[in-house]
């Protein structure tokens, strides 16, 4: 037969099968067919309500059509719902679930049979879904989500067997109290700031090679860069949000813990000289999608893609951008795909916080600068790992310290108003005890940009040092806010309140940054000293028996030569503590 002679038609598909059918018939096969007549017989009821037709039904599945996607929605809903009251009958190892998958699709008629990729794709879907819940395919959400009032939870792109490109998938949120899956403000762990407040998750890697992690991670970093660039925008920044990075997680609980309105999730496909990125912002207070949109572009279009999803997200909150600001957007720091590659590994590395990671960190980054010369990021980043492995106490040469301000200000010659350059510089001239110079270089950090959690942390960690740290407090409480969930804010708030000798509350912030990352050597000694000045002598020397392990190298010599405070009676009064908590 010639295929000219079926007909071909635009449906919506609901497919749907039974959890667990070969067990509970292995087990007491009358009763399981019993249960599965009966609820055949209601979800055909249901799906006739609907307007819909039963395809097929062989075993413990089931197809149905519906001309009307909106119809095959809420009979999905309607049929979970009174499967749920029958199951409530039946003792729990007879409940029979089913799951339910829906999509829009073309599809081949032949008589009362119908075929295609749209059927596959509802079968899949159906797969995906969990006992007793639903899920849809994108072109279903793109026709339901502003005409039904449920809510809607994006479980990222799939990819299906025997379905070339990649699915769309969003869940049918079921719970029945759905107002308890909305952030709203009396929920907030955190109050939303007045601006517009947006974290954007890390992008899934879709390629299917774990060894492009770095890239998607790269791709979502640039985009928290370029919307921290906006001053009408509150934007968290990248330690907090990796904090969710391969972990199942609701926006809901993204928006609660974190204190912003919106969430941005999405996921990248690199296959050879292509990139795919999707993208979709949620609001947190309803649930619903407000906004979603797939990018295929050429690896070279990398940069302006990413411009194209700022602006998107921009133009959705109503933001108003200034000249400047546009401008700074659409700055990119190179136009070399390889040396911005090499930059993007050189990231993922770095981010790790390792004396071997940053050892490696450093070399994409020369890498990057060998392949542009002019790449001045690259530069900071290169001064970044000397300066990090000098305070970290992984080198003690003091060149470590001339070589990154020789970076940076190679950096600044190239661009002066490069991030990161000016919290560098001013980190160095700490760390060389010239407090004038470095409290010139973060002097006024909000005029260069609000959201940037990271010289917030650094200027408290300045003002702990230079003899401030009643004015360290309120600068790092900003930090924070931005990076709620980055444990180094917690120890150098922990540090603030115990220069100012509130030990009890620095004790219980450092016990915090201790759980979030207990190899951080410098957590571990201030808490021994606090638990010394609490009269816990006992549970200070145990610290220090952890601090030995996780930096044996660390002496109270080198830290007298190196910590660079300002007043000599601070860094007295922290040895003190150490010595008689143990430390040597």
């Amino acid at each position: 037969m010639t295929s000219e002679a079926f007909k071909r038609k635009l449906t919506a598909i609901l497919s749907a099968d039974a959890k667990d059918y070969s067990r509970l018939m292995g087990e007491d096969e009358t009763a399981t067919v019993q249960t599965i007549t009966a609820y055949r017989e209601a979800m055909s009821r249901i799906i006739q309500k609907y307007r819909g037709r039963v395809v097929d039904s062989p075993g413990d599945n089931m197809l149905a059509e519906f001309a009307s996607v909106v119809d095959a929605t809420e009979c999905a809903v309607k049929i979970q719902e009174d499967l749920k009251n029958r199951n409530a009958e039946l003792p729990e190892d007879r409940r029979m679930a089913f799951r339910i998958g829906i999509n829009l699709g073309d599809v081949i008629e032949d008589g009362e049979r119908i075929y295609g990729d749209g059927l596959n794709i509802a079968a899949r879907l159906e797969g995906l879904a969990e006992p007793g819940g639903i899920c849809i395919s994108g072109t279903v959400y793109d026709q339901v989500k502003n005409k039904i009032s449920f809510e809607y939870e994006f479980l990222g792109n799939h990819t299906v067997k025997n379905i070339k490109e990649p699915v769309r998938v969003y869940r049918i949120m079921m719970d029945s109290s759905r107002e308890a899956q909305t952030a709203t403000e009396e929920k907030m762990t955190l109050a939303l700031p007045e601006k517009p407040s947006i974290a954007v998750l890390p992008f899934t890697n879709m390629s299917g090679d774990p060894e492009q992690e770095y890239f998607s991670d790269g791709i979502t970093e640039d985009v928290i860069t370029d919307l921290s660039k906006i001053s009408g925008l509150f934007v968290i920044a990248r330690n907090s949000v990796f904090t969710y990075k391969d972990r199942p997680v609701k926006v809901q609980q993204v928006s609660k813990e974190l204190g912003v309105r919106y969430v941005l999730e999405g996921s990248v496909r690199k296959a050879g000289e292509r990139v795919r990125i999707t993208a979709q912002l949620v609001d947190a207070s309803s649930g619903g999608h407000i906004w979603a949109d797939r990018y295929d572009r050429n690896l070279g279009d990398i940069f302006a893609l990413q411009d194209e999803v700022t602006h998107r997200i921009v133009t959705v909150l109503a933001v108003k951008l200034g000249e400047e600001e546009r401008k700074h957007i659409a700055q990119k720091d190179t136009d070399n795909l390889l040396a911005y590659d090499y930059f993007l590994r050189g990231l993922e590395f770095y981010n790790r916080f390792t004396k071997e990671a940053n050892n490696q960190a450093r070399l994409m980054f020369k890498k990057a600068v060998d392949l542009d010369p002019k790449y001045a990021m690259a530069y900071v980043k290169v001064g970044w790992t000397h300066l990090v492995e000098w305070f970290s106490g992984w080198s003690q040469d003091p060149r470590s310290l001339d070589r990154a301000f020789e970076l940076v200000t190679k950096a600044i010659s190239l661009d002066v108003a490069v991030q990161g350059s000016h919290c560098l510089l001013g980190n160095i001239y700490l760390w060389k005890k010239q407090h004038d110079k470095a409290l010139a270089l973060f002097d006024e950090p909000e005029d260069v940009n609000p959201n940037y959690a990271e010289v917030f942390a650094e200027l408290g960690s300045f003002l702990n040092f230079s003899g401030r740290p009643q004015d360290a407090i309120e600068v790092i409480e900003k930090a924070i806010r931005l990076d709620p969930l980055f444990p180094y804010n917690l120890f150098n708030l922990g540090h603030a309140y115990f220069l100012v000798k509130q030990y009890q509350e620095a004790l219980t912030v450092l016990e915090k940054a201790i759980d979030a990352m207990p190899d951080f050597f410098p957590t571990r000694a201030f808490l021994a000293a606090t638990y010394f000045e609490l009269g816990r002598e006992e549970e200070a020397r145990a610290e220090t028996l952890e601090l030995r392990k996780v930096s044996p190298g660390t002496t109270l010599d080198i830290w007298q030569a190196r910590l660079p405070y300002k007043n000599q009676s601070d860094l007295d009064r922290i040895l003190t503590a150490l010595r008689k908590a143990g430390m040597k």
